[in-house]
């Protein structure tokens, strides 16, 4: 990303690793400055986590030009911008003792996400920077793992803001062909039972199965777990063992336990926006999410912003987003 990307359009580009409890080494970019501030210290900064949704990377964040990406567009309003890239993604494969080759590296679920990814990536911005509170953006994916956090009351102490593009916690009424296709016939785990922990939709085996349902290359097995254990359990629930066993040995109940969203604590600042075209997180399931948060929360520390004409996607590549979406964050940040 660095120097294909960043250097490419002449912003400044940090690369870290960071490992989290579990043994996995992640990838962490950094764009302390961007053009029109290069002379000011990153002391004055206030630091910035972008975290990736389903199927994509880090890379999303900086996908466009540097007037069409959020993580240009936030260096430039003088944030100092953390890019984030969970398990499994192409540039965060190593692990201090497993290879991608051993299954045991792809044994893991979104709640490994929350509860080791999202901590261990936290902890060193807020770190790196000088215990600044960090605010934080996540898309899809990225806004149900800080959710899980946030509702187990972690990571409040070093998050000063969060801002939630589409946020995916309830999928009862998601209208996306894959999602539900995948869930009613178990694809991510019988593709994983078969030894393949990612593949590629577009190629010919996929095809056989899916037909048209999908176009992106490369998808991680473990995104579609994330999204269908949503679809098929009532309410946030933690990974799924498949059987009442298993489940009674790792939680002593025989149902996943819940995440309670109704207890995130309300003085988080939140701003929320989602799509009327959204086919994941469609707009009954997001209006549910709302309500569980909104009624909780003091109306001064929570914003909402519906774009009826927005899809899934168009949240990090729309090519209006700069004005309707971004610049909306960028003050709220400004706010907060």
């Amino acid at each position: 990303m660095c120097k294909a990307r960043l250097a490419a359009y002449g912003y400044p580009c940090e690369e870290y690793q960071v490992t989290t409890e579990d043994g996995y080494i992640l990838s962490l970019k950094r764009i302390p400055h961007g053009l029109s501030n290069a002379d000011n210290s990153t002391e004055d900064r206030t630091p910035v986590l972008l975290f990736h949704g389903l199927m994509v990377d880090g890379f999303c964040w900086v996908l466009s030009t540097p007037k069409q990406s959020l993580g240009f567009i936030l260096a430039d309003a003088g944030f100092d911008v953390w890019i984030a890239n969970c398990r499994g993604t192409k540039s965060s494969r190593k692990h201090t003792s497993l290879t991608p080759e051993d299954p045991a590296f792809w044994d893991f679920s979104w709640d490994e996400l929350a509860a080791y990814d999202l901590p261990a990536v936290l902890q060193f911005v807020y770190n790196q920077t000088g215990g600044k509170k960090v605010h934080y953006v996540g898309h899809s994916l990225g806004t149900l793992i800080i959710l899980a956090a946030f509702s187990e009351h972690k990571l409040i102490d070093i998050v000063r803001s969060a801002v939630l593009l589409c946020p995916i916690a309830y999928l009862h009424r998601t209208k996306s062909r894959l999602i539900l296709l995948a869930a009613r016939i178990f694809l991510a785990e019988t593709i994983h039972m078969l030894g393949f922990h990612e593949f590629n939709p577009v190629g010919r085996v996929a095809q056989e199965v899916l037909g048209q349902v999908c176009t992106d290359p490369e998808v991680d097995c473990y995104d579609l777990f994330a999204a269908v254990a949503v679809v098929r359990k009532a309410g946030v629930r933690r990974y799924d063992y498949g059987n009442e066993k298993e489940n009674m040995k790792h939680y002593n109940q025989p149902e996943p336990p819940l995440y309670n969203l109704s207890s995130i604590p309300t003085h988080v600042p939140l701003f929320l926006t989602h799509g009327g075209q959204d086919f994941l997180g469609d707009v009954p399931d997001t209006r549910h999410l709302l309500r569980t948060l909104v009624r909780e929360h003091d109306s001064d520390d929570i914003e909402v912003l519906y774009m009826p004409d927005y899809a899934h996607g168009d949240f990090v590549m729309g090519y209006n987003a700069p004005q309707l979406i971004y610049k909306p964050i960028v003050e709220f940040f400004e706010r907060h």
